[in-house]
């Protein structure tokens, strides 16, 4: 380095000089935000020492599924003496009292497989931190896949960054990944479908290109088929997995196997495939539909293993409110029919659930959080360092910073892929297309706030597109024109200013709004003042 040089240098900011010192280390902001996300997550994550919700029913589900293979049932008879309920014994550490009936559930089994393995590695379901710890680490493995997509998506660390940090602090993701429920693993598994959907897309444009590249006598009328696509069957995998803790998978299945067949047919119009459109749907079409859902239907029967493998399971041997599947099914197994007349029960479940409760939100009132969901309340903490009356509190509350903006950048992609047809923006939408508009078909349904958390991710990758678009240096800055380049120097600047400011209040609700996501005891009157509406009560 020049004498010169070394003054300049010198002469530049001292916090200038840093960031562009990390800018030249990508892989620190990622590990930062990781170590966010890990400590937002797993800190104090035994707390409430009570089954929150609907932790009623999938922890002690996933304690049985462990040690039976299938759901059992905790029967109030078998209560230990001293306890009035299942509950209270359960949450006393007595939880070995379950009776190897099988107890009828409305979910596919792997989502407490999963949580149960949480309550294995940390000692048993007698300790709360084991009721969570799958869930948790689900949410932060969520957390490092924004940032590989994202990555992949737009290649800048900015946005990969800022996707995975906006994750990391987000209210909702954080009280999601503190709670014994399915519905983050539904969308841990549906996200690793999305990438590897992305990566299906960048693999089958290379493939195309060198068949192109290889062809002498023209491209021809219809172009290949491509039979062996590993990135569409591992998609395939991960919706088998989604499907396997709830159905609403399905949801995610039909949008992107829709996004994957229109993908086809645009890359070979593109190409000059002279029949681009029956090409993609009739000859690539049925190659791509086995490749995408046989694995998800192997995947999705492969959940089911603990059920097959015993005698002991809901309907594994017949005769429970079965329906038995005859003619041209009659050939099937014993099992797969039984399973059959299951799910059939399952679905009439499903379809027809009305029943009121108190935090039922439906889906038309997600985007501006009509009502969301009451976790865990306690009104009247003992031993509270805070003068007056303490509560405890935990609601699925997202960052209304982060929400609302994400959900004005969903709307602005909409825009920028009408005029500019951008595959990036179409991806994502196909996120909310699978995780929102489902819903909104069943508005009687009885559903919660929290089911937003499967599309939550789009929610994220959508703004912090929309972030990185105001952060792109404009090509006036390199231009002859001076002016022009004052002009769009000065323009960026601004940008720049809004979304550092943007990022800084995000940061700072998401700490204000900390307690409710994590229960931590705090006066009566600061939880008032995070209650911006009636219906959050």
């Amino acid at each position: 380095m020049t004498r010169a040089t070394d003054l300049l240098e010198r002469a530049r900011p001292v916090h200038r000089r840093v960031l562009d010192r990390l800018a030249a280390l990508p892989w620190i902001g990622p590990a930062v935000v990781l170590v966010i996300a890990a400590l937002t997550r797993l800190i104090g994550l035994a707390y409430p020492p009570v089954l929150a919700f609907d932790e009623t029913y999938y922890v002690k589900d996933a304690w049985t599924i462990w040690h039976l293979g299938y759901e059992g049932t905790w029967n109030q008879a078998d209560v230990p003496k001293g306890y009035t309920d299942v509950n209270a014994a359960f949450q006393a550490g007595l939880v070995n009292f379950y009776s190897h009936q099988a107890q009828y559930v409305a979910h596919p089994p792997l989502g407490k497989w999963i949580i149960g393995f949480g309550e294995l590695l940390a000692g048993g379901a007698q300790n709360p931190y084991g009721w969570r710890l799958s869930v948790a680490v689900v949410g932060i493995l969520a957390v490092a896949l924004v940032m590989v997509v994202a990555h992949r998506m737009f290649a800048t660390t900015s946005v990969t960054v800022i996707a995975g940090g906006l994750f990391a602090i987000e209210n909702q993701a954080i009280t999601m990944s503190r709670i014994g429920l399915l519905d983050n693993m539904v969308m841990l598994f549906a996200l690793a479908a999305f990438a590897c959907v992305l990566e299906d897309r960048f693999w089958t444009e290379r493939r195309l290109g060198e068949w192109l590249m290889r062809r002498r006598r023209g491209i021809g009328d219809w172009g290949p088929a491509f039979l062996w696509r590993p990135w569409l069957i591992a998609a395939g995998v991960a919706f088998g997995l989604c499907c396997g803790v709830k159905w609403s998978g399905l949801y995610f299945i039909a949008a992107f196997g829709l996004y994957v067949v229109g993908t086809e047919v645009l890359l070979r119009r593109r190409a000059g495939v002279r029949f681009w459109l029956p090409a993609g749907l009739l000859k690539q079409g049925p190659v791509t539909a086995i490749l995408l859902l046989v694995p998800a239907l192997g995947t999705y029967l492969a959940t089911w293993t603990g059920w097959f493998v015993t005698t002991g399971g809901w309907n594994r041997e017949g005769g429970q409110d079965g329906t038995r599947l005859t003619g041209v099914l009659a050939w099937l197994p014993a099992p797969l029919k039984n399973l059959w007349d299951w799910h059939h029960d399952i679905y009439i479940f499903h379809t027809t659930l009305d029943s009121p409760h108190a935090y039922a939100a439906p889906a038309i009132g997600w985007p501006i959080i009509a009502r969301p969901t009451s976790i865990f309340y306690d009104g009247d903490i003992k031993g509270c360092p805070w003068a007056g009356q303490c509560v405890s509190a935990i609601t699925d509350l997202p960052n209304p910073l982060i929400w609302y903006a994400g959900w004005a950048a969903a709307v602005y992609l909409v825009v920028r892929f009408v005029r500019h047809r951008e595959w990036q923006a179409a991806l994502i939408l196909m996120g909310f297309v699978a995780g929102y508009l489902p819903w909104l078909l069943y508005p009687k349904r009885t559903m919660f706030f929290f089911y937003t958390i499967a599309f939550e991710p789009y929610l994220l990758l959508a703004l912090a597109a929309t972030i990185g678009l105001m952060l792109v240096r404009p090509p006036a800055l390199d231009g002859p024109d001076e002016l022009a380049a004052a002009e769009a120097a000065y323009g960026l600047r601004v940008r720049r200013r809004i979304v550092v400011g943007f990022l800084a209040v995000a940061v700072l609700l998401s700490i204000f709004y900390l307690p409710l996501s994590t229960g931590i005891p705090t006066p009566q009157w600061f939880w008032q003042i995070h209650m911006w509406s009636r219906s959050w009560i």
